[in-house]
């Protein structure tokens, strides 16, 4: 089998699970609400599967971890939220940097926004680990990109990763537990709904 029919096998599966996934998402939000509902009726680790599987696949839809960082907060306390959205995270990069290359998504990148692309990779080739920590820690930018782009250019897997857990382990504690403190100093609101 050649690579690029196994290019075009990749870019179908990933163009049919974009698809479907934006679809339930856009279409039916209340179908993900629905799936935790019964998972967390079921068993809490069920939910917790479910939560860690939405995150996983998350970065293939460009759908920002923001939006499973508010949902979770309606199933979850705190810490079992930001450890599971952190393994979510971890697994969703480092797919997005091997399947880069395979799915051609740097030639698309490097198309579409070619300038921010020239800059992205002379900056990762200067200092690495620095503009990976801070790239994944700034709230505007998105991980998912930089992922792109270092597994088109190779960056030292380990030290991406590395990068990529130090810079989004904060700012999701930021979110989290800050969304936390902010909530018991307005009135004690309880994290667990169900």
């Amino acid at each position: 089998m050649s690579i690029h029919t196994i290019r075009i096998a990749a870019m179908i599966i990933w163009g049919s699970l974009l698809s479907v996934t934006l679809y339930a998402y856009f279409f039916h939000t209340e179908a993900f609400h629905v799936l935790i509902e019964s998972a967390v009726g079921v068993h809490l680790w069920w939910a917790y599967l479910v939560f860690f599987l939405l995150g996983s696949l998350r970065g293939f839809t460009f759908i920002p971890s923001t939006y499973l960082i508010v949902l979770g907060f309606f199933f979850f306390d705190p810490l079992p939220l930001y450890l599971f959205l952190i393994a979510g995270i971890m697994v969703s990069s480092a797919s997005i940097y091997h399947f880069s290359h395979l799915l051609g998504l740097d030639d698309f990148f490097e198309k579409k926004h070619f300038a921010q692309i020239t800059w992205i990779k002379k900056k990762l080739t200067e200092y690495e680990l620095p503009i990976i920590i801070g790239w994944s820690f700034m709230l505007f930018l998105p991980t998912d990109l930089l992922s792109y782009v270092c597994g088109s250019l190779r960056i030292n897997f380990h030290k991406f990763l590395l990068g990529v857990f130090i810079g989004e382990s904060l700012v999701c504690a930021v979110y989290i537990f800050g969304a936390q403190y902010f909530l018991d100093i307005c009135g004690g609101y309880s994290w667990c709904f169900l």
